[in-house]
Formats: C-alpha cells, sequence, structure tokens
C-alpha cells in the first residue's frame, strides 16, 4: 500500500514540475499530505484530522526508509518505540513530539480504527527537521578564524528521487539571512554561500570579525514562499578572544607608563647613591693622608 503511495506520490510531482510548471499538493488515494517544518530542540504538535472523538480508537505510524513503528496503538503508547518517552497523545488525538531530533524526520500516519477496522482514510504528516551546525567548536572561536555554518533538512526520503527533486518540485528553499534579516547572497565577498543538491544542505563560510560577537546568522527554510522554520546561530565566544587581546594591550601600555615614570626616579636615585660614596671615598682619602702625615 506503501509502495503504491509512493509511486503514485513521484508521478504527481514530476508530472506537475516537469510538464505544468503549476503548483500541485501531493496527493495520493484522496488524501493531502501535510507537511511540518520544525527546528532540532524544539517540541511540535502533529495533527489528526480524521479522528474520531474517542481518541482510544486513534493510532499513529511512523514511516522512514524501509523503518516502520507504531508509536501509538489504540491510543496507547508503544513502550518500545525509541521516543516514546517523548510522545504524548493530545486530547484532539493529535500526537505531540518534545525535543524533535534529525531522526524524528519522517512519515506520520495517523489512522483511525474501531474493533480493528478500519474507519475513513489515513492522515498523514512529512515531518521535515531543520538544524544548523558549526565546523568550530566554542573553544576555537576568534576573530580571524574562518567558520563554517551548515544548515541542513532533514526530511522523509523516497527511493530513485533525490533531494534536489523533492525541494524543486515542492517549492522548499533554504537560504541565509543577518540578524537585520536581510538575506545573504553569494554577491557578498564576505561570505561564501554553497548549496548541496544530495542532502538539502546549504553552508555558510565566514572570516570572524571582532564586531561578529554576539552576531546572529539565521537559516530559514521556506515552503512555497512561506518560512516554515528558522535556525538562529550565535558566536558568542568571539568577544572573550577579543578581551584578552585588548587585555594585553592594556598590561603592555601600563608597563610602557610605569617604565616612562620610573626611569628618572630610578636614575636620580643612582645619582644620590652616587654622590654619597663619593664623599665616604673622599673623607677615606682624607683620613689616609692625615696618618701619613702624623707619622
Amino acid at each position: 500500500m506503501a509502495d503504491k503511495c509512493h509511486l503514485c506520490l513521484l508521478g504527481l510531482i514530476f508530472v506537475s514540475s516537469l510538464l505544468t510548471g503549476k503548483e500541485i499538493s501531493v496527493f495520493c488515494n484522496g488524501v493531502d499530505d501535510a507537511h511540518v517544518f520544525i527546528s532540532s530542540g524544539e517540541n511540535v504538535r502533529l495533527s489528526c484530522n480524521n479522528a474520531l472523538p474517542d481518541c482510544t480508537s486513534t493510532t499513529w505510524i511512523y514511516n522512514k526508509d524501509s523503518t516502520t513503528v507504531e508509536l501509538i496503538y489504540s491510543g496507547i503508547k508503544n513502550k518500545d518505540a525509541e521516543s516514546h518517552e517523548r510522545l504524548s497523545l493530545g486530547s484532539d488525538c493529535s500526537l505531540n513530539i518534545k525535543n524533535i531530533t534529525k531522526e524524528d524526520c519522517g512519515f506520520y500516519t495517523c489512522r483511525p480504527f474501531v474493533n480493528d477496522k478500519q474507519l475513513g482514510t489515513d492522515a498523514r504528516v512529512s515531518l521535515h527537521v531543520l538544524q544548523v551546525s558549526s565546523s568550530s567548536s566554542q573553544t576555537e572561536i576568534s576573530a580571524g578564524r574562518s567558520v563554517t555554518l551548515s544548515c541542513q533538512l532533514y526530511s522523509y526520503s523516497y527511493a530513485g528521487v533525490s533531494c534536489d527533486d523533492w525541494i524543486h518540485s515542492e517549492r522548499i528553499h533554504l537560504f541565509w539571512v543577518n540578524q537585520a534579516g536581510v538575506k545573504l547572497t553569494r554577491s557578498d565577498s564576505r561570505y561564501q554561500i554553497l548549496s548541496s543538491s544530495d542532502h538539502c544542505l546549504s553552508t555558510l563560510t565566514t572570516t570572524l570579525l571582532n564586531e561578529d560577537h554576539n552576531r546572529e546568522w539565521r537559516c530559514e527554510v521556506t515552503h512555497r514562499n512561506q518560512v516554515k522554520a528558522s535556525v538562529t546561530q550565535t558566536l558568542s565566544r568571539v568577544q572573550v578572544r577579543k578581551q584578552t587581546h585588548d587585555q594585553l594591550w592594556k598590561m603592555i601600555v601600563i608597563i610602557v607608563e610605569f617604565t616612562v615614570f620610573a626611569a628618572p626616579i630610578v636614575i636620580l636615585l643612582q645619582i644620590i647613591c652616587a654622590r654619597r660614596a663619593g664623599k665616604k671615598n673622599l673623607q677615606h682619602l682624607e683620613e689616609m693622608v692625615m696618618n701619613t702625615i702624623l707619622e
């Protein structure tokens, strides 16, 4: 059943994108698929549009690649599911998932059962997870160092369909914006922006400045021209190195100032000591001469 649905989905995607170029909803067997985009670490709620009043008839099924797991069966969580501790069933039979990870991306199906018989059609949700990572650890971040930020969209993959084909047909875009909300482009000489056609990946590479302390770079994903999710990356240790650099210069300035003011005092003390030493030598010489005369 799932394979036939996938074939139907692929057929519609390619026919719509390659032949007509018009927007079309992913549709199979009379059911529209909902697309939900979420940032990693956040909580998400997946609606069950065909739920019956009594959630004890609700079953949630998770599918990704060749993996199929019943997360909820007849309103009860499957304790053998790896994510069961983060799952809960809402009063409207929606599926709630806490602290989303990239492994949670996939295809979710809400299916109503009564007396072990399915009633109505499936309600399907495609969950896409957006995640940003940095090439440098926090201890390596400093002004003058090059850093690469990677923004990746984890999605349900269909056999034989590349990520590039899928996001093109669904009009999904990944891009970077600065803290003012201005889209960064490849024409900006300070940033090198690259996109991967195989992994729904966009990277931003730049050389950090002292002014980049607490500066925000945000990766956004749009679906059919609407922003669906975003992740903000802030590099907050740039100033730590900057402060250390400033403190070093302050110490050098203090040492120079101390040397400038202390040098005359040292010279004066040396002169005084020399004069005192000269007087003692002169007195000693006079005593020697007097002793010689007396003898």
